[in-house]
Parts: C-alpha cells; sequence; structure tokens
C-alpha cells in the first residue's frame, strides 16, 4: 500500500512535466518567448538556443529539488501516535558532496557555453564586410554613417515632446541593411552612456563616452524591426528609438542613391558634432573650464 503512494508521487509530477513540454509547441514557446523568430540573423538561433537549454536545466533541478523536498516532508512526517522529534541526522558526506559538485557542475557548463556563443557572436568577419555602418548616439536619437557610401543620416531629438502634433513614429531614425550581406557597425556616443538595442535581433551594444564598440552580423530575413537605447540616458530616454528596414540588396542601393541625390546627406558626421568636448586624447577643454581662464 505505501509503494502505491510512493510511485504515485512519482507519477504526478513526471506526468505534469510531460503535459507541459508536449503543450510547448507554439513558435513563441519554441523561442523561449524571446521577441524574435529563428534565422532573423546568423546568431539569433544561438542565442535562442543558448536561452532555452539553460531553462530546461533550471527546470530540471527546480523539479529535482521540489520533488527531494516534498519526498523527505512526506516520508519522515510524524504519524499517528508518534511523539517527540524524529531521529536528527547532523551530517551526511554523500549528500554534502552532491550539493556541493551538482551546482559546481552547472555554473561551469552555464559560463563555458555562453563564453562559446559570445565568443561566436562577437568575432568580426575574417574577410571584409559588406557594409560597415558608423553609429552615433545622442540625447536622444541617433546619426547614422553609411561609410562605403559616404552617406549619412542624423536622428532629430524628441521632436514629437516638442511639437504636440508629431508622432513619435513619424521622427525614428531608420537605418537600412541590406539582407544576407556581412555587416560591421561601430558605436559611439556623443555624450553620455546610452545603448545600441535591435530588440529582434537579439543583439545590443553599450556605448561608451570615448570608447568604441563593435557589432558584426548577417541580417537573413527582410523586415522592419524595433530598436532602441537600453541605457537610462535622461529626461526623453524613453523616446530614444530607432527603426531597422532590412531590404534586399537593390532597395538598399535605391536609398543611398536618393540619400546622395538630396545633396545634403553627403560625407559624414563624425566626432566634431560631440557635445563631450572634454575626452581623453582630443586636447580639447569644456566651454566651463574655457570661461574660467
Amino acid at each position: 500500500m505505501r509503494s502505491n503512494r510512493r510511485l504515485r508521487w512519482v507519477i504526478v509530477p513526471l506526468a505534469a512535466v510531460i503535459a507541459v513540454v508536449l503543450a510547448g509547441c507554439s513558435p513563441q514557446q519554441l523561442t523561449g518567448f524571446l521577441p524574435t523568430t529563428p534565422g532573423t540573423t546568423n546568431h539569433v538561433n544561438e542565442v535562442i538556443g543558448l536561452w532555452n537549454t539553460s531553462w530546461l536545466v533550471l527546470i530540471g533541478v527546480g523539479i529535482l529539488t521540489w520533488g527531494l523536498i516534498i519526498w523527505a516532508a512526506v516520508v519522515y512526517r510524524r504519524r499517528a501516535g508518534q511523539t517527540g522529534l524524529p531521529v536528527q541526522l547532523r551530517y551526511n558526506l554523500p549528500i554534502e558532496i552532491f550539493y556541493t559538485v551538482v551546482p559546481l557542475i552547472l555554473v561551469l557548463g552555464f559560463f563555458a557555453f555562453t563564453a562559446r556563443d559570445q565568443t561566436s557572436i562577437e568575432q568580426p568577419f575574417a574577410s571584409k564586410p559588406d557594409v560597415q555602418i558608423d553609429v552615433y548616439g545622442k540625447r536622444w536619437a541617433w546619426d547614422f554613417n553609411y561609410v562605403n557610401e559616404n552617406v549619412f543620416t542624423q536622428g532629430v531629438q524628441a521632436q514629437a515632446r516638442i511639437d504636440k502634433n508629431l508622432k513619435i513614429s513619424d521622427t525614428l531614425p531608420v537605418l537600412y541593411l541590406p539582407v544576407n550581406k556581412k555587416v560591421e557597425i561601430t558605436v559611439q556616443s556623443r555624450d553620455v552612456a546610452h545603448s545600441f538595442w535591435i530588440v529582434n535581433f537579439l543583439y545590443k551594444k553599450d556605448l561608451i563616452p570615448g570608447k568604441t564598440n563593435y557589432m558584426y552580423f548577417i541580417p537573413e530575413k527582410i523586415g522592419t524591426y524595433q530598436g532602441k537605447c537600453a541605457e537610462m540616458c535622461g529626461e526623453y530616454h524613453a523616446d530614444m528609438l530607432f527603426q531597422v528596414k532590412v531590404v534586399s540588396d537593390a532597395d538598399y542601393q535605391a536609398y543611398i542613391q536618393s540619400l546622395a541625390a538630396t545633396g545634403q546627406n553627403t560625407g559624414q558626421v563624425g566626432a566634431d558634432y560631440n557635445t563631450n568636448s572634454n575626452l581623453p586624447g582630443n586636447g580639447a577643454i569644456n566651454n566651463e573650464q574655457g570661461a574660467g581662464k
């Protein structure tokens, strides 16, 4: 009779786990509820795999831990007619070794797989990239330099907050990228710390004043993707949005030609637009220092 009751405690949790696994068949669940779809870039599948594997391992650890807690509570509960405390076990070397070794293996495993995927994602291209973009973050918009084509776009700064007739979506800076091309992006800040985050690409990079960071990826699906600043940067941080349009190579070239045709978007907007004038190495002083002389 007791063996049947113990068997029930094993079968019920196992059935619940199987039901959850079998139910997780929707595209959203297969991506671990991440805001993307497989194959959006050449790195997305790696991130999804690491995320889902981590959760599966942690769910397994949780089931094992809760199972042991429930098992101990049921098996060693006080029964009718019993008085006093049950037998107290002060030390159990095998259990203590188990509780030490297993978490260590988990931590090392998470570290190893994360380091492997991070190294792959941050690896520069072996050959010259097809597209090179310089991105400047500023309070509270973005400037995009198309380096190879020698054209640029400058984002407006929180204009919808000033002009109530404007919608934020009408003033968003837009970054165009050709599909299936190797893209290298450099990110820099004109003022304070920002973070360049293309949400659907599962990829972000911090913009640190005085430092240049890099991103490497291949967009593999045509579409419009949302981007934002992921680092609190001031009053209008929530409006520091942008869009990424991944288009065919022909549409990309047409867009570049349209910028060049305006006559106002040729060249590059570089560090001369930075509001930080006293960054290390530029030999300049800020206005307050200058005024104090």
